[in-house]
C-alpha cells in the first residue's frame, strides 16, 4: 500500500492498519449498530453509520462489507484515490475532512457524500468542476456549532447567507448539516452542542432555501456517538470504535 501512495505523490502520515482479526471487526461493528439501534431520535430510524476508514486499509475495508457497512470515510486524497481502486465495488465514499480546492478535482467524481463543505470558496470550486464533467455534488454544511478557533466551519450567523447562495449553484447540492464536536468528557455539554445543531437543522428545514434539502445531519464520532444518535443524527462518523482489539 506505501508503494501505491508513493506513486499517487504522496505518504501517510501514519502507517495503515493492515489486518482486524475478523471476529473482533464483526463484533466492534455489531456493538456499534447496537448503540445505534438503543439511541434513536423520536421516530428516526437509527442513524447511519459511516465507517472511517481513514487508518485502515484496504483489506479491513473491504472486511467490513459482508458485515453491511458500505458507507466509508476518508479525509486524505492521496491515500484515499489509490485506496478505492483496490476496494470492492458497492462502498460509497464520504469525505469527512477539510478538503483543499486544488484537491477537488481528484475526487469530484468519487465522493457520495462531501461531509465538509466549510467556505465558500471551496463551494464556487466545487460547483466548477462539477460542471465541467457533468457530475452533481450532494454536500453537508459544516457548522462550527462551539465556536472553537481551531476548527473550521460556517459560524450560526453565516449559515443562513450562505445557503441563500445555493439557489445559484446548479451542480452542488446542500442535503444537510456536518459539526465536530469539542473533545470534552463532560456529557451535558456535549449533549447541548448536540441539541443545539439538530434545532439548527430543524429551523433550516422549515425555512427553506432554494437549491436546499435538510435530510442529513452528521455528527458524532467514536467517543460521542451515542449521545449525537439520541439527539437527533441521521448519520455518525466512527473509526477508533471499529478497529479496536477484543
Amino acid at each position: 500500500m506505501e508503494d501505491v501512495l508513493a506513486q499517487a505523490g504522496g505518504a501517510p502520515q501514519a502507517a495503515l492498519l493492515e489486518n482486524v482479526p475478523a471476529d473482533a471487526l464483526a463484533a466492534n461493528v455489531a456493538q456499534v449498530q447496537a448503540v445505534l439501534a438503543h439511541n434513536t431520535y423520536q421516530d428516526q430510524p437509527p442513524a447511519r453509520l459511516v465507517a472511517v476508514t481513514k487508518t485502515v486499509a484496504p483489506a479491513v475495508v473491504n472486511a467490513l462489507k459482508p458485515l453491511g457497512v458500505l458507507d466509508i470515510g476518508e479525509n486524505r486524497v492521496q491515500v484515499a484515490v489509490p485506496k478505492l481502486a483496490m476496494l470492492d465495488e458497492g462502498f460509497r465514499l464520504h469525505w469527512i475532512g477539510r478538503l483543499q480546492t486544488n484537491k477537488v478535482k481528484d475526487i469530484i467524481e468519487k465522493v457520495w457524500l462531501l461531509h465538509a463543505l466549510d467556505r465558500l470558496a471551496l463551494a464556487e470550486e466545487v460547483e466548477r468542476r462539477a460542471d465541467q464533467r457533468g457530475v452533481t455534488v450532494d454536500a453537508l454544511v459544516q457548522v462550527n456549532i462551539a465556536g472553537e478557533s481551531q476548527k473550521a466551519g460556517f459560524s450560526v450567523a453565516e449559515v443562513r447567507p450562505f445557503l441563500r447562495r445555493m439557489k445559484n449553484y446548479r451542480c452542488l447540492r446542500v442535503r444537510g448539516l456536518m459539526a465536530i464536536m469539542p473533545f470534552i468528557e463532560d456529557e451535558a455539554q456535549l449533549t447541548g452542542y448536540f441539541r443545539a445543531m439538530r434545532a439548527l437543522f430543524d429551523a433550516l428545514a422549515a425555512e427553506g432555501f432554494a437549491g436546499v434539502r435538510m435530510e442529513e445531519l452528521s455528527m458524532g464520532m467514536s467517543h460521542d456517538y451515542a449521545i449525537a444518535a439520541r439527539e437527533g443524527a441521521t448519520m455518525v462518523r466512527v473509526g477508533t470504535a471499529l478497529y479496536r482489539a477484543p
